[in-house]
Parts: C-alpha cells; sequence; structure tokens
C-alpha cells in the first residue's frame, strides 16, 4: 500500500464517528510497520477516546519504528480525554503523517510542537483538502461558535420543488432520497419552516438503521403548528425545538407537556431572526444544521448570508408552470455578478438522478 492508501484508510475509519461525535471531529488513525497496517481506530463517541488512543491501544506489537497516520492533529490538552500527543510519544512511535491541522486554539499547532520536541518525525498537510473536507464542519464550528450550515433540496430539471398544485412526492429515486437519510444521520440539526410543516406534515427523523435522528428545529414565530402534526406527536421521541416570537401562552403549555422544547428568539422582518437562532443552537453545542426548508426558510437563509454549503438533487424530469415554486425564495440578487457563488463543486450520480454539492463563496 501508498501512504496516499494509509490516509484514505484513516479517512474512511473517520467516517464511522460522523453524526455520533458533534460538536467534535471525525477522526481515523492507521498504524504502519514494514508495509503492514498494524493497528487502526476512530472517534466513535463524543466523550470517548480518541482515534488515535484507540488504535494504540488495539496495537499487539511493538510500536518502534512504526508510523502513525491521522486525519488531524493530535490533541496536547485534556478535554474529555487525556492529551493524544502524550500517548504517542509514549508509545515508540517514530513518525507521525499528519492530514489537517487542529483549528482549535486549545490545539493550532500545539501537538504537531509537541511531538518534534520529543524527537519524533512529523509531516503535516498531507491529503490536506481531503482531511479538510472531513471536519469542515468541525473548523467553521470551533471558530466562530455557530453551526455550519447545509442548505439542501431536490428539484426537476426545470427548476421545480413541486407542481403548481404543490405535489412534491416524489421528486427524485429511493437512492437519493437514501442518501438525505445519510445527512439527517451525519448533521445534529434538521431545520424547516412552519410552512413546510403544514403543508407535508413530515417526520424529519433518520431512517437508516442505527442511525441517529437530528434535532427538529421549527421556525414557528406564531407557534401555528398543529398539535396533531407528526412533529408533536412524536416529540417525547425525538428531539424537538420550536423556534417563535410570540405565540399563544395556552398553546405553548400543551406543546411543552407534549415534548416539545421552545425558544423564543428575536423577530426579524415578521419571521424568526435566523442569525439569533444559530447562535442559540451554537451555544447548545450543536455544530451543524441541515435546512430542509422551503423557499421562504431557504431565501431568508442565503439572504442572510448564513448558507456555508449547498446540496442539490436534481431529477431528469420537468414538471413546468410559472406557479410551480423553485426552491429559493427570498429577495434574491440584483444581477447574476451578486450571484451566491459555489466553489469546490462535486458532482455525484444517484440512480437516474445527479447531486451538486459545494461551498457558498
Amino acid at each position: 500500500m501508498t501512504n496516499s492508501q494509509y490516509m484514505l484508510r484513516a479517512i474512511e475509519l473517520a467516517h464511522k464517528g460522523g453524526g455520533w461525535v458533534n460538536p467534535n471531529p471525525q477522526v481515523g488513525a492507521v498504524v504502519v510497520k514494514e508495509g503492514r497496517i498494524i493497528a487502526e481506530g476512530y472517534h466513535a463517541r463524543f466523550g470517548g477516546p480518541h482515534a488515535e488512543r484507540v488504535a494504540l491501544e488495539s496495537c499487539e506489537e511493538s510500536l518502534q519504528e512504526a508510523t502513525l497516520y491521522v486525519t488531524l492533529e493530535p490533541c496536547c490538552h485534556t478535554g474529555k480525554t487525556p492529551p493524544c500527543a502524550d500517548a504517542i510519544i509514549a508509545s515508540g512511535i517514530s513518525k507521525v503523517v499528519v492530514g489537517s491541522n487542529d483549528p482549535n486554539p486549545e490545539v493550532d499547532g500545539g501537538g504537531i510542537e509537541q511531538l518534534r520536541k520529543a524527537g519524533l518525525e512529523v509531516n503535516t498537510g498531507f491529503m490536506q483538502q481531503e482531511c479538510d473536507r472531513l471536519n469542515r464542519i468541525f473548523s467553521h464550528y470551533i471558530s466562530k461558535k455557530t453551526p455550519y450550515v447545509l442548505a439542501k433540496y431536490a428539484m426537476t430539471l426545470d427548476g421545480k420543488i413541486a407542481t403548481k398544485t404543490g405535489a412534491s412526492k416524489w421528486i427524485t429515486g429511493e437512492e437519493a432520497r437514501l442518501d438525505v437519510q445519510r445527512l439527517r444521520d451525519r448533521y445534529s440539526t434538521i431545520m424547516v419552516g412552519i410552512n413546510t410543516v403544514l403543508a407535508d406534515d413530515p417526520l424529519l427523523t433518520c431512517r437508516l438503521e442505527g442511525g441517529k435522528d437530528p434535532l427538529r428545529v421549527i421556525c414557528d414565530s406564531s407557534l401555528r403548528i398543529p398539535l396533531d402534526s407528526h412533529i408533536v406527536k412524536t416529540a417525547h421521541e425525538v428531539p424537538t425545538l420550536l423556534a417563535v416570537t410570540q405565540g399563544d401562552l395556552s398553546k405553548k403549555q400543551q406543546l411543552e407537556d407534549l415534548g416539545c422544547s421552545i425558544v423564543v428568539v428575536p423577530q426579524k422582518q415578521g419571521h424568526v431572526d435566523l442569525a439569533a437562532l444559530l447562535l442559540e443552537l451554537g451555544e447548545r453545542s450543536l455544530d451543524s444544521v441541515l435546512i430542509e426548508g422551503g423557499p421562504s426558510l431557504l431565501g431568508s437563509a442565503f439572504d442572510e448570508g448564513l448558507v456555508q454549503a449547498v446540496r442539490a438533487y436534481i431529477a431528469p424530469q420537468l414538471f413546468g408552470g410559472s406557479l410551480a415554486p423553485s426552491p429559493v425564495g427570498g429577495e434574491g440578487v440584483e444581477s447574476p455578478s451578486g450571484s451566491f457563488k459555489l466553489r469546490n463543486s462535486i458532482v455525484t450520480s444517484f440512480g437516474e438522478d445527479i447531486c451538486i454539492e459545494g461551498e457558498v463563496e
């Protein structure tokens, strides 16, 4: 195997912790000696042992002259677990290959420096682009203290998310819809507006076997959510947060009795102030938001510059009709030069559908 293959294996392992380690980073580690992988590990749960320690503790042979490949710089501070840099130094490993530097201010190069001071050879920035992409959620959250926001939608080839009657099931095929379930498993929060709840009565859960349900956040400024909606009826089983600016206090008590949590946030142009809501979610250690809302919510998120990435599923069919809605509403831009441009775009096929994902500049 090559150096790149060892790091790719570490990245593959890191993905296994997706969704369960939030708001920690996804990290994978591989130990190689004499051309053989002799140990590997990944960060599996928030508060659990880090990838490096899992790999080191699983090894059944001497680590002298071995090389550690790790997707993220080893930590050098004590949090919920002891510093990984200490364990690596004590293990006898002679070389460490690091993908990404840790943007956490408590680390930020300190782990690499500690390893080098102890006499270990440390190579940094190896397959950095791939490793950075692995932890773009963590990097944003740890530096901004607000969740990373992904805008997701499915549309037809002519840019419609529903027919003129509002019918939308199903635009994409099963493979694309399965991929959406993987997103729900990965992101800590899923967000929609009250209009989506009233129109579709969604459940907003992760339907993967063994998957993790995200916190459901409903932007419902006037507390219009029906008491018999799927969201409310399952609130005791699935964490649910209603973001309001006003509303019937008696209904508020009913909703809380049914298992919903309610947070009052400032109002902006008659709606929930999304920037204030994201700050609130960040303070609750929620590192990521998957917006699956309709044109109004997505339009507001884009207008306010709150979206970090877009994931659009495009089906090879057309609805037509001037009254059929498109994915993003809001005020929009005044000229093509002011458009929301995407970079580092990736195109993936899911059956007959294609998916385009990119980062918002």
